[in-house]
């Protein structure tokens, strides 16, 4: 497994986004758990996860706790597997509802810390900016989580480049990733991605393959995917996160799964040799 840099940590190349396996109405936790331990055995050390990540309100916190158990059970630890998650957004119900006061997020970093069984969050993420709290305030809020020492590292997540430059000047070194929604149907985050590279941040793309299919039905908006896959003889979900990965050392895609053979997949990526031509037909 190729590695990347977040912070003073390297981590894979590609890692593994956990929300698809917490979200529905009914979850599998069995297919769950043996998809993140899939993940582990393709060489996979960084898990994104959320506080927010359930069905509901009354579920509130079920991926954590189905990522710490799937860690537990496979005898990986804090230095074996970075684990990012975030807090900031809340749920009422089935609704999404956001909360980027201070106060908040340390209660949601306590309560984050006990689900993972950690003494300290590797990497906490504000998960998306509260229009009813300045976004100063909020970092405000992660600073005192890293003076605390409750958190090691904290990142940003669809956060734009003013924000993610209020961040930086307000926690430096503190400040080592950024979240954001990029694909090759959602390019709106190549100023993000440029600036993270010139900050020294990595750049974690959310939702990497923009709703791909895996079953096979390419829209036109694939279709140089696919004929790149054909090329090299891999699924156009490679392709895409080959070139991805390619854009930018800063950047480390984290697919959503929750199959074990899409992660399989997907980690595979980090194999994938682009030539000029692949490029420049991807990026055409």
């Amino acid at each position: 497994m190729k590695q990347r840099r977040i912070g003073t940590r390297t981590v894979s190349a590609i890692g593994l986004g956990a929300m698809p396996m917490s979200v529905r109405e009914h979850n599998d936790e069995e297919r769950g758990l043996r998809t993140i331990k899939r993940a582990l055995d393709e060489g996979v050390t960084l898990i994104d996860t959320a506080d927010a990540y359930s069905p509901d309100e009354a579920t509130f916190g079920h991926n954590e706790v189905l990522v710490a158990k799937a860690l537990e059970e496979y005898g990986a630890g804090p230095d074996d597997v970075l684990v990012a998650t975030k807090g900031g957004h809340t749920r009422r119900g089935t609704d999404w509802e956001l909360d980027g006061t201070p106060a908040y997020l340390r209660r949601a970093c306590l309560a984050s810390m006990q689900r993972l069984g950690v003494e300290q969050i590797a990497l906490y993420q504000h998960h998306r900016p509260d229009p009813q709290v300045d976004y100063a305030e909020t970092v405000g809020g992660l600073k005192a989580l890293l003076d605390e020492g409750l958190i090691a590292a904290a990142g940003l997540s669809n956060a734009n480049p003013e924000q993610i430059r209020l961040a930086h000047r307000e926690l430096g070194d503190g400040l080592v990733a950024v979240q954001n929604q990029f694909s090759p149907a959602f390019l709106s985050s190549r100023d993000e991605i440029d600036l993270c590279a010139e900050l020294g941040l990595a750049f974690l793309a959310w939702s990497p393959l923009g709703g791909m299919s895996r079953a096979g039905d390419l829209g036109s908006e694939w279709e140089a995917f696919g004929k790149v896959a054909t090329k090299h003889g891999i699924s156009p979900q490679q392709a895409c996160l080959a070139w991805e990965l390619s854009l930018s050392e800063a950047m480390i895609p984290i697919p959503g799964a929750s199959r074990p053979e899409s992660v399989a997949d997907s980690a595979a990526a980090v194999h994938v040799e682009l030539d000029d031509e692949d490029r420049a037909l991807l990026t055409s």
